[in-house]
């Protein structure tokens, strides 16, 4: 079918590169590309040997000339950003340039501030309708699965839907007294900022962490899970009719928030720079360095994720509810593909993301979110390829 340039070597990226190859007849090729050139080399060696070409490139991601030159160089068919978000628009701007179709798993944050909504990428829209090329903004877990939910509920499940809890739940243990999942820049950044929910059409303000609930989640049990500002909620309370409110929680334990609590007080998360031995450091790139990597909690983590979406609305005049979510355990996705879930279950969608774009089921020039295409193909590409989905008819809704 075609070829895949896939720029980021961590986490995410071993499951797309896993996942393109268990997929050899849309993905023939893939290009493993980042600012160390060694991380995918130990990808390429990880899952070489079956149909899929792969070959390994150097590339600054922050600089569009180099992602230029690599595009032009290699030639791929669609890139798929598993980045960093601040480095979104430099890849857009390359791929504009190229006239290459787009993906990536979350949306453009600036490098000063913990600030991500879509208005940035949303700005590319007829940019990229006059160049004929495809961008698909969020195909990961959430943002991602959560919209292709919210579209498949909407289509077959409801006539109007007025409200959307997304709930994330974590119940993974690493053994670690504390460590973040994915990258510990993003994590801490967006843990640590105020919340926010939108309702009527607005959004309304929270401090960070203030609003608490409990949930009886499927397979995992009881959680404490806390109200976040996340981005899907921005997207989709413009794409899914009849919405009134949408809300994100996600679970944390009351360790991880006490140590978050402790370095919060003594500024090691501020994303401010200070001068260190005549140094400018930022004491939240610092304290990435020192704590564990994410990818290699993959062997110690143990336990079950479930992430889903509950649907309140009307069908046929009357109120309905509906839950679909996904559980998705540790150890499994590590014997599977040498990653813990967090990576997995984002990782998975990207490479579903991008066949839908690489097959033409979702090719249209232009700057889309992914609940704006028909979900039914991706909702099957979930359960064929390691994300099945459960509904229930009958969930517990939080207060």
């Amino acid at each position: 079918m075609g070829k895949a340039l896939i720029i980021g070597a961590g986490g995410v990226a071993s499951v797309v590169v896993a996942k393109c190859c268990q997929n050899a007849e849309v993905f023939e090729e893939i290009c493993i590309a980042s600012r160390t050139k060694e991380k995918c080399d130990a990808l390429k060696a990880k899952w070489d040997g079956g149909k899929t070409k792969i070959t390994t490139a150097r590339v600054d991601a922050d600089k569009v000339d180099e992602l230029v030159a690599l595009i032009q160089k290699e030639k791929p068919d669609i890139v798929i950003n598993v980045a960093l978000p601040y480095q979104d628009l430099t890849i857009m701007d390359a791929c504009l340039a190229t006239k290459v179709d787009y993906v990536d798993t979350a949306n453009y944050e600036p490098p000063d501030t913990a600030k991500f909504e879509y208005k940035w990428q949303w700005a590319y829209r007829e940019k990229f309708k006059e160049a004929g090329i495809t961008a698909l903004l969020g195909s990961g877990f959430d943002p991602g699965v959560t919209g292709v939910f919210s579209a498949y509920a909407m289509k077959h499940e409801f006539d109007e839907i007025n409200y959307i809890d997304i709930l994330d739940a974590n119940a993974g243990d690493h053994g670690y007294p504390f460590a973040t999942n994915f990258n510990p820049e993003i994590n801490i950044r967006e843990v640590s900022a105020k919340g926010s929910y939108i309702e009527d059409g607005r959004w309304v303000e929270t401090e960070p962490m203030e609003i608490k609930r409990v949930y009886n989640f499927p397979e995992i049990g009881e959680k404490d899970m806390y109200l976040l500002h996340h981005e899907e909620l921005e997207s989709l309370a413009l794409n899914i009719k009849g919405i009134k409110r949408i809300r994100f929680f996600m679970t944390f334990s009351q360790s991880y928030l006490t140590h978050l609590k402790c370095l919060e007080n003594v500024g090691m998360t501020s994303i401010e720079p200070i001068d260190f031995e005549g140094k400018q450091i930022v004491p939240l790139q610092f304290l990435k360095a020192v704590l564990p990597d994410p990818a290699s909690l993959g062997p110690r983590t143990k336990g079950k994720t479930n992430i889903g979406c509950i649907f309140r609305g009307k069908k046929d005049g009357r109120d309905k509810t509906y839950y679909l979510y996904n559980v998705c355990d540790h150890e499994e996705c590590y014997k599977e593909v040498g990653s813990q879930a967090i990576s997995y279950t984002t990782g998975v969608p990207a490479m579903i993301g991008a066949m839908m774009v690489m097959t033409g089921k979702w090719k249209k020039p232009g700057v889309y979110n992914i609940e704006e295409f028909d979900p039914d193909p991706f909702m099957d590409a979930l359960n064929r390829f390691g994300l099945p989905w459960q509904e229930s008819h009958h969930p517990d809704l939080v207060e």
